[in-house]
């Protein structure tokens, strides 16, 4: 194998590898990546067994095609220190050592075979369809933060996407929630698309996530029983799918909250972050005392002090509610307009919480206690 390739083409792919690849895997060959070298293209393949990741770098000059595995993070890491630009020269010396020069740097390291390499190739021809990047990375960071981090209930620990029609218009809608707190959020689809609901686990999310910001095109996406596979321009991702099933979401959405509270949303951001400042673990509630159109946010610690804000507001009633202010801050820093709009009902009871210039996502977020 010899091949040339340009130093921002192979660092941004393993950047994308990076993500993938467990840092502390059993596996030796887990930690490597798959280098192939054919056809004019540079193809690399990282796994962790639940997740693949396949990108292809076209117009590689190849002067003898072949496939080798090497260590993804050092490689990744001499990569980023060649000046950006640089053409790197590769070559196998023998099965067990990768030649790679650049300027004045040689470097040799360890290879594994290829035929190591866990790759499955399976058929996800059975339902496939398009959706706009940019719009699938908007639903995705609208609902991520409220993914659950509890292990034992491993259902709740990724996004559930599910197909759901509103006036005859096919939405893909996402739900998240660690049942402290929940994110919907929905894009409509211009066709009438046909995939089983599933859950896609948090990994998978974060990775493709990055994937999406780099790309302004469209994602093909295909399922199968219990895997899922995204086309996002030269690269693809493959992941198991969480086996399990989500909650009924829709029966935890306040119906009857009737108290509406407006706030500018900079000024809201703003002012909690600062009063949750004395909360050095960010789990002290903020207080929100509200009177007619006046909101006073306050938080006590008890080990480092309070803090206390008053905002204008519009809202017509009196009532005291408390929040997790990191839920808050969460929430408030995904919404797009220059409103945020908290519909309550009582002390103990569930807030709703909206964005104006957002019909498709909705929030709702429990109240703390005292």
């Amino acid at each position: 194998m010899k091949f040339s390739v340009n130093q921002q083409d192979i660092q941004k792919s393993l950047n994308y590898c990076q993500g993938v690849i467990e840092k502390r895997s059993t596996l030796p060959i887990l930690s490597n990546v798959l280098l192939d070298a054919s056809n004019s293209k540079l193809k690399l393949t990282a796994t962790d067994l639940d997740v693949i990741f396949i990108h292809e770098i076209e117009n590689v000059e190849i002067q003898e095609e072949g496939k080798t595995t090497t260590s993804s993070s050092i490689m990744y890491d001499i990569i980023r220190k060649i000046s950006s630009g640089r053409k790197i020269n590769f070559s196998n010396i023998n099965d067990s050592k990768l030649n790679l020069e650049s300027e004045n740097s040689v470097f040799n390291l360890n290879c594994i075979s290829s035929t190591e390499f866990p790759v499955t190739d399976e058929d996800f021809n059975e339902k496939e369809f398009e959706i706009n990047s940019k719009g699938l990375l908007k639903l995705l960071n609208k609902c991520k933060f409220s993914i659950s981090s509890d292990e034992t209930r491993h259902y709740l620990s990724g996004i559930f996407l599910h197909i759901t029609s509103i006036n005859n218009s096919s939405y893909l809608t996402a739900a998240a929630t660690d049942s402290h707190r929940m994110s919907i959020s929905k894009l409509r689809l211009k066709d009438d698309v046909k995939i089983d609901s599933l859950i896609l686990p948090k990994k998978t999310i974060f990775q493709l996530c990055s994937l999406l910001e780099d790309n302004n095109g469209n994602v093909k996406v295909s399922t199968t029983k219990s895997k899922i596979k995204f086309k996002v321009g030269t690269s693809i991702l493959i992941s198991k799918l969480i086996d399990g099933k989500f909650p009924n979401y829709t029966q935890v959405v306040p119906k009857e909250n009737q108290k509406k509270l407006e706030i500018d949303l900079k000024l809201f951001l703003n002012s909690v972050d600062r009063v949750a400042s004395v909360s050095l673990d960010k789990k002290d509630g903020v207080k929100f005392k509200l009177s007619k159109d006046k909101l006073d946010l306050s938080v006590n610690n008890t080990n480092s002090g309070d803090g206390n804000e008053n905002l204008n507001v519009k809202f017509d009633h009196e009532l005291d509610i408390s929040f997790n202010s990191r839920y808050l801050l969460d929430i408030a820093s995904q919404l797009d307009g220059d409103k945020i709009e908290f519909f309550l009902k009582d002390t103990g009871s569930p807030a709703l919480i909206k964005d104006p210039s957002d019909f498709d996502s909705i929030y709702v977020v429990m109240p703390m206690k005292g």
